[in-house]
């Protein structure tokens, strides 16, 4: 099957290029430029009245589809951000001892690495990294660190972005998860919307942060917080949109909502949830899932790897696949391929108008929903020339 025709604009753009960074920067579907138009009518229809609309409609729309990719009990527990890093500060805010004890991983996103980093510079936090390597013991050293109870935050990626490495202990992390700590939060940037998840059973324990930039094909600004009952009550960062709903908290005092929407903050951009919800109108009218897409990339994947490991894309078959398709099980959308020589082969295969990216010496291949067959074996001649 070829879905381009659902990104005949973007594809129309740059017609001679082959994007595989999908994992990096998802094209946009046509959905999405007619969703941004949208958002500028409504703007200025409404004007001062723009969010009556938006918190009366487009935002439970966002969050009644984020709840439903989830398996959420509740779309109240969801908070919108224009990006995840905004979330670290307000649930970092929340920890009322200092320094906040710490367990996290050597390969967790920027934002989480720089901050933490800088927390620990201050004294506010004492770092705890667990390894990645060697990745066939990953969770069950991760899980008995966390289960020693030395932490306040236990912080772990769905799928690590560098590796490709999938995570799935959740309900072992969510069996030790407590109000009073620790508190458990879980990196979904790289599996939301790129392979089925499924939180109903540890929803009422664990926070799970993403957003649309990648998989859910929706751009910049549309992050999201899930935030379980009871957990973190009084966030000491807080934005004005926290005081709006059911507000309860000390006489004299700072009130907050009780559900997802302590965590809000103040204005932002809401055109990225028009885009979201624009995207998943698109898919239900397709009779698509993220099984579906995820099943389509991990078509062309197993495509790309095949020819890689019998030597039809040239050199390489040097590189490690660090990630290897195995059978139906979880995993990311994109292959990482590492090499000393990565950084070349992508300097290359952007001059012949292929986007990949690089980390360090991992070169990523990401597949989507806007290329085919056609594409791959493009691709796989582009790397036999290297």
């Amino acid at each position: 099957m070829s879905y381009k025709s659902l990104f005949s604009r973007a594809l129309s753009l740059a017609p001679e290029r082959l994007h595989f960074a999908a994992h990096s920067h998802h094209l946009w579907p046509d959905v999405s430029f007619e969703a941004q138009e949208q958002a500028w009518i409504d703007a200025n229809i409404h004007a001062d009245n723009k969010w009556d609309l938006l918190f009366g409609q487009v935002i439970p729309q966002a969050q009644a589809n984020v709840a439903k990719e989830l398996g959420l009990p509740s779309p109240d527990s969801l908070v919108f951000s224009s990006n995840t890093h905004d979330f670290l500060l307000r649930l970092f805010s929340g920890f009322e001892k200092k320094p906040v004890r710490i367990l996290a991983t050597d390969g967790e996103f920027h934002s989480f690495r720089r901050q933490v980093e800088r927390w620990q510079e201050a004294g506010e936090a004492v770092v705890t990294r667990i390894p990645l390597a060697p990745f066939d013991t990953f969770a069950e050293r991760f899980v008995a660190a966390a289960r020693e109870g030395q932490h306040d935050w236990i912080m772990v990626s769905q799928v690590f972005f560098r590796t490709g490495g999938v995570f799935d202990r959740f309900e072992d992390l969510a069996d030790l998860a407590r109000p009073e700590g620790p508190w458990v939060l879980v990196d979904g940037y790289h599996g939301f919307m790129a392979t089925p998840t499924d939180l109903s059973k540890v929803a009422d324990r664990i926070f799970y942060v993403a957003g649309g930039y990648k998989y859910a094909m929706a751009g910049e600004g549309a992050c999201f917080l899930h935030a379980p009952p009871g957990f973190c009550p009084r966030p000491v960062v807080t934005g004005w949109f926290a005081e709006f709903g059911d507000l309860s908290g000390p006489p004299g005092g700072v009130q907050y909502r009780s559900d997802g929407g302590r965590f809000w903050g103040a204005t932002f951009d809401c055109s990225a949830l028009y885009r979201f919800n624009a995207v998943r109108g698109m898919l239900a009218d397709q009779g698509l899932t993220t099984a579906d897409v995820a099943a389509h990339a991990r078509a062309l994947a197993q495509q790309f790897q095949t020819a890689v490991q019998s030597g039809q894309a040239g050199v390489l078959d040097q590189a490690e696949i660090l990630n290897p398709v195995d059978a139906d099980a979880p995993r990311a959308r994109f292959l990482a391929l590492r090499h000393a020589d990565a950084k070349t082969w992508q300097a290359r295969l952007l001059e012949a108008d292929i986007v990949t990216d690089v980390r360090d010496d991992v070169i990523r291949f990401g597949f989507g929903f806007y290329q085919d067959e056609a594409d791959v074996e493009r691709l796989i001649a582009a790397c036999r020339a290297l």
